[in-house]
């Protein structure tokens, strides 16, 4: 059985490969997915797709409107979610994609280092499980296979 699981979190550095290569250590039967990953073609989608926008709000506007249709989209195909919350980026997209899966009633798994335990503390008590590291979240997934 191959879990698709949704990787909800920043997008500024290579955190999902590492999770894709542990997984695959692991001997995990998973497919990851997410966020568009490219900053420049997630902020240009709207324009691409329907011209240049009068201002940067439409521009934002429009590009919001698609990448939340994406969000969707593949996170109701996921069968797990894990949202990476960390020290060095703004979490907005991250906690946005984590509540719109647990109110999917999609398993969600918190990732989020001890000093973010205040500041995400009513997130963490909806999701399904809230762990330190990426490593104990693939452990909570290995787990579903024994």
């Amino acid at each position: 059985m191959e879990l698709v699981v949704y990787l909800a979190g920043q997008i500024h550095d290579d955190w999902r490969n590492l999770v894709a290569e542990k997984a695959k250590e692991k001997k995990l039967p998973i497919k990851f997915v997410g966020p568009q990953t490219s900053h420049d073609r997630s902020d240009s989608i709207g324009e691409d797709i329907l011209g240049e926008q009068p201002s940067p709000l439409y521009k934002d506007d429009a590009a919001s409107d698609i990448n939340n249709l994406r969000t969707q989209v593949l996170l109701q195909k996921a069968d797990v979610v894990i949202a990476l919350f960390g020290e060095q980026y703004k979490q907005w997209n991250t906690a946005m994609d984590a509540s719109a899966a647990i109110t999917m009633n999609k398993p969600t798994i918190i990732v989020r280092p001890s000093s973010l335990i205040h500041p995400l503390k009513e997130l963490s008590n909806k999701a399904n499980v809230t762990v330190e590291t990426v490593d104990q979240a693939l452990d909570v997934l290995a787990y579903i296979y024994e």
